[in-house]
């Protein structure tokens, strides 16, 4: 008999508030994303916290009472992590610290930047984590160290000295400015090979994580991209030369991205969000399937607004319509109001959807392919367009170019 794998979670807990701003349907959206990070880092939520409030206590995130009640509760259940879904500020963490000294204090940063630092393969992934990490941890040092007493004294080291709080300090700012050095030699070698490419239409997709965008460039592309159903199981940049038809183009598949992405990652991403600065046109994927959609196609677009990408052509692309559900209404129900979540696919064509941008949105299933044929004529047509706009007499494109040229000049000479 074979004995089942005994995989070891994490016990965890996830606090987060309800204030003007976020209400407690949208609070219960993140956390559940939280949940799904936690899952993706090895961890598992046993119990959810939350309360309602004006703002943030500037001291310990949520109330004192509400504390005290984590307190007992991380105690009684040996929780081993308690994760806050917003950034807590270096101070908040202090204190909390010091309140619940049982497990560790992490917030929603401090968990996406561990998924990457455990994500990242090649060593380019590593260095951007690293520098993020290195600069997520430099207000927090303080809050993370209990031997604040001053160095050993002896021959050379009598005075004042240097507290080993600023020892650690310095040690980590010399560490971001080698990081950043380092960073910067591989973003001039990327722009190099960038630039190496030739004038080739660029393709890039890009959507929020754990949407499909790697299922649908091994769809595409013949690639072998890595592919698991967790957040970001994509960090590095893959970019493959794809050929629809007669027509050659190069499609990048880039990092997922998220709500309250934190500003780290963005920095230090620099060079992998360029493949999507310098792309000519955005496969903007997004999963159909997901109850929150909408929300994530809202923080895509704000990301790109950010990385100042919002201004390329775009075609949306909404992926897994093979496990797309929508609520019913029994006929002689008539208190229930329909929503969005009641929507059929052929009611969501029938909206927005169906209209955004300058052409229709598509809809297919990366996995089994549905609709692909409509996808790749769509994505042919693009490019093929900005082809024609770059190289107007490309012969590559017309077969029948060199015919009609001969018979040109065939009628020239008859003239003569």
């Amino acid at each position: 008999m074979l004995e089942k794998e005994v995989i070891n979670f994490e016990k965890t807990a996830i606090v987060g508030i309800v204030t003007q701003n976020q209400s407690e349907e949208k609070l219960q959206e993140y956390l559940d994303e939280l949940e799904f990070l936690i899952y993706t880092a090895g961890g598992e939520v046993v119990k959810r916290f939350y309360q309602k409030m004006e703002r943030p206590n500037p001291k310990t995130f949520v109330g004192t009472g509400k504390i005290e009640e984590i307190h007992l509760f991380v105690k009684e259940n040996g929780i081993s992590t308690l994760i806050f879904d917003d950034e807590l500020t270096p101070s908040q963490q202090k204190n909390i610290s010091k309140i619940i000294e049982e497990c560790k204090i992490l917030d929603r940063t401090h968990l996406i930047l561990d998924i990457f630092a455990q994500r990242a393969e090649t060593s380019y992934a590593r260095t951007q984590v690293e520098l993020a990490q290195c600069q997520y941890l430099l207000p927090r040092l303080s809050g993370m160290w209990t031997h604040l007493e001053r160095q050993k004294g002896g021959i050379g080291m009598r005075g004042p000295g240097e507290t080993e709080i600023e020892t650690d300090r310095r040690i980590v700012r010399d560490r971001i400015a080698l990081l950043k050095d380092k960073i910067k030699a591989i973003d001039k070698q990327m722009g190099t090979q960038r630039s190496n490419r030739g004038a080739m239409v660029r393709v890039a997709l890009v959507g929020y994580t754990n949407v499909g965008k790697s299922t649908l460039m091994n769809a595409v592309g013949k690639s072998d991209v890595f592919v698991e159903n967790k957040l970001f199981a994509t960090l590095d940049t893959t970019v493959r030369k794809v050929v629809i038809k007669n027509l050659p183009f190069l499609l990048s598949d880039t990092v997922g991205f998220i709500r309250k992405l934190p500003t780290q990652l963005v920095d230090s991403f620099k060079s992998t969000l360029d493949e999507v600065r310098e792309a000519d046109l955005l496969l903007h994927v997004v999963d159909i399937s997901h109850p929150d959609f909408e929300d994530h196609i809202a923080s895509v677009n704000q990301t790109l607004l950010d990385i100042k990408a919002n201004d390329k052509p775009v075609i949306m692309v909404f992926n897994k319509i093979d496990a797309y559900k929508h609520l019913t209404i029994d006929p002689d129900d008539l208190m229930t109001e329909k929503t969005s979540k009641h929507y059929s696919l052929q009611e969501w064509k029938s909206t927005w959807m169906g209209r955004v941008g300058e052409q229709n949105a598509l809809f297919i299933s990366a996995t089994d392919k549905l609709n692909f044929e409509e996808f790749r004529e769509r994505v042919y047509e693009s490019v093929r367009q900005i082809h024609i706009t770059r190289f107007p007499y490309n012969k590559f494109l017309y077969p029948d170019y060199k015919d009609a040229v001969e018979k040109e000049t065939d009628i020239d000479s008859s003239e003569e």
